[in-house]
């Protein structure tokens, strides 16, 4: 196989169309897909440098395969990161991440507001494999400083958060971790990578869920992990490697194929994200929107500072679950669903679905009440999606 030649200075949209590509001798177009488990050696000197690492090609689709790897170093030229290693899931890529730089008597500080898979493995899974945590205000520097014990090795965090959209300060909570001899590990999934790159403020380790935008079809799972080269191979391949949470060749095809329209995909869903956080805000069922390049979001000024845009993610409260239940059952275009970073438009009730395993003290830290409401804006025309949200609206005021 030849790889293109490497061309410098190419646009983020234009590296999304060709960046990593491999081809074989037929010259195909599109990436190839190749379902293989293992790889054949023409000697058996050949196998042997292989596995001593003397030869860099393929051994076994666990450990790499030619489709992931072209996704690993697509994902590589679009962050600015000098290696990647791709996951069957984001939980994968984001317990990875942790697991791989910890051991029995570390210690990690993350921030509250996390998905609830999330702190599950910081709460729960790390405890119990030795690893103290403990979860801190994520935008109250101070709280950060205080957490910091001699044995603290990581922090981590996602901004803006899931679903509150909270965007905290990456750079001063990098400085923060380094000053204490820490990393720093960003989920960084809701900005995507075309509206703010964590590197740029001094995350160590940036993770994503592929399952979210850069598939942005509700197709297949996939995680990605990206870091510099050293800590790839000095952590998180051997790891990957020996664990087997590995990506499938045909989730890597379908997640190259989702990166090519990555830029068109989000530009559209946060113009129109942006245009429903305002229709939203004047209704007069609606008690609070919550939009991080909104003048009434707690964090403007610093969200856009560190983002390109506000992101394809509106949350928004109205009176209770009633009403909440109402007004999602009532929708047509919008369809309730879990799932973000669709084409289609989903609206899903955190308290009932992504964060019901926290207890209703918990949830009230993080702002989701019983009328809380997430939406994730997909590539509808927005005048529909207006429509079928005031629609919802109305069905609320029936109730």
């Amino acid at each position: 196989m030849s790889a293109d030649a490497p061309r410098k200075k190419l646009k983020p949209a234009t590296q999304l169309v060709h960046g990593g590509t491999l081809r074989s001798p037929f010259g195909e177009m599109s990436e190839a897909l190749f379902l293989t488990q293992s790889f054949a050696y023409p000697t058996m000197e050949a196998a042997e440098a292989r596995f001593k690492g003397d030869d860099p090609g393929f051994i076994y689709s666990r450990f790499s395969n030619p489709t992931v790897a072209m996704f690993e170093q697509r994902m590589c030229l679009l962050e600015g990161a000098e290696a990647a290693r791709a996951t069957a899931s984001g939980m994968a890529a984001v317990t990875a991440s942790l697991l791989a730089q910890v051991k029995a008597g570390d210690h990690v500080v993350a921030a509250r507001a996390l998905f609830g898979s999330c702190l599950y493995v910081v709460e729960d899974l790390l405890p119990r494999l030795g690893v103290a945590s403990t979860l801190v205000d994520g935008a109250d520097l101070s709280r950060w400083k205080a957490a910091v014990r001699p044995e603290t090795k990581l922090f981590f965090l996602e901004s803006p958060t899931n679903p509150g959209l909270d965007v905290y300060d990456l750079k001063a909570i990098a400085d923060i971790a380094h000053n204490a001899g820490a990393k720093l590990v960003v989920d960084n999934v809701f900005a995507t990578p075309m509206l703010q790159k964590p590197f740029e403020f001094g995350a160590d380790v940036v993770v994503y869920s592929a399952t979210k935008h850069i598939d942005g079809q509700g197709r297949c799972l996939g995680g990605v992990i990206l870091a510099s080269q050293a800590l790839i191979e000095e952590s998180i391949h051997n790891f990957l490697r020996q664990t087997g949470p590995a990506m499938s060749p045909f989730n890597a095809w379908v997640m190259l194929k989702g990166l090519e329209t990555l830029p068109l995909r989000v530009a559209q869903q946060a113009s129109s994200a942006a245009r429903i956080a305002d229709f939203l805000a004047e209704q007069k069922g609606v008690t609070r929107v919550l939009y991080p390049f909104r003048k009434d979001h707690p964090q403007e000024e610093l969200a856009r500072r560190q983002m390109l845009g506000g992101g394809t993610l509106v949350s928004f409260y109205v009176e209770d679950k009633a009403a909440a239940f109402r007004l999602a059952n009532a929708l047509q275009v919008i369809k309730i669903s879990n799932n973000l970073g669709d084409a289609k438009s989903l609206i899903t009730h955190p308290a009932t679905t992504t964060h019901q395993r926290l207890s209703p003290e918990a949830r009230a830290t993080l702002g989701i009440t019983e009328g809380m409401l997430r939406l994730s804006v997909g590539l509808e025309d927005v005048d529909d999606l207006v429509d079928d949200l005031a629609a919802g609206l109305a069905a609320v005021g029936r109730g």
